[in-house]
C-alpha cells in the first residue's frame, strides 16, 4: 500500500510538473521488448497480425497496434486498483470495478480528451485527486486511520467541480496555447 500510495503521489506531481509532451511510441518499453522476441514487418499486410517471409514467423505493424492498445488496457486496469482500494476492501468491488474500467476507460478518455482543451484546470485536479488518494492510502496504512467514503467523495467531487469551474471562469486565451 506504501508502494502504491506513493506511485499516486508521484504521478499527481509529475503531471502538474511536466508539460505536455510527444510520446514516441518507437521509444516504449513493450515494443522494443517484443521487438527483440518477434521481427516486425515494415509494413501493414492487409488485416492480418502475422505472415510468414522467408520461412520466417514476423509480426504485422496492426499487431503492433493491437499490442500496444491492450497494454493500456492492463495499465489502466492496474493504475486503478489502487483507487478502489483506498475506498473499499471488498475483494468483489475491487474486481469488478476494474472489469469495468478495461471495459469502459478507453471510450472514456477519448470522451474526455475532447474535454481536455475547455477544461484546461482539469489535469491540475485530476493530480490533486492523485496525490489526495495515495496520501489517504499511506496515512490509512500507517497510522491505521481511515476517511468515510462519503467525504472520500466529496473530496472528488469538490475537486474536480473547482477544477471544471476554474477552466470555464479562467478560459485559455489564444496566446496561452
Amino acid at each position: 500500500m506504501y508502494v502504491l500510495g506513493v506511485l499516486l503521489i508521484v504521478t499527481g506531481i509529475n503531471m502538474v510538473t511536466h508539460g505536455e509532451s510527444e510520446m514516441d511510441p518507437g521509444k516504449s518499453l513493450m515494443l522494443r521488448l517484443f521487438r527483440r522476441v518477434l521481427p516486425v514487418t515494415p509494413d501493414y499486410v492487409g488485416g492480418r497480425f502475422f505472415v510468414r517471409k522467408n520461412g520466417r514467423l514476423m509480426a504485422t505493424p496492426l499487431f503492433i497496434v493491437l499490442l500496444m492498445v491492450e497494454t493500456t488496457d492492463v495499465v489502466f486496469a492496474v493504475d486503478s486498483i489502487p483507487a478502489v482500494i483506498a475506498i473499499t476492501k471488498d475483494s468483489f468491488i475491487v474486481y469488478t470495478s476494474n472489469v469495468f474500467a478495461i471495459l469502459g476507460l478507453r471510450s472514456l478518455f477519448f470522451a474526455v480528451s475532447g474535454f481536455m482543451e475547455l477544461f484546461h484546470y482539469l489535469k491540475i485536479g485530476l493530480a490533486a485527486i492523485l496525490a489526495f488518494v495515495g496520501c489517504k492510502m499511506i496515512v490509512g496504512v500507517h497510522f491505521h486511520y481511515h476517511l468515510p467514503p462519503l467525504v472520500s467523495l466529496g473530496v472528488i467531487v469538490g475537486v474536480l467541480t473547482l477544477s471544471v469551474a476554474a477552466s470555464l471562469i479562467w478560459q485559455k486565451t489564444e496566446h496561452e496555447g
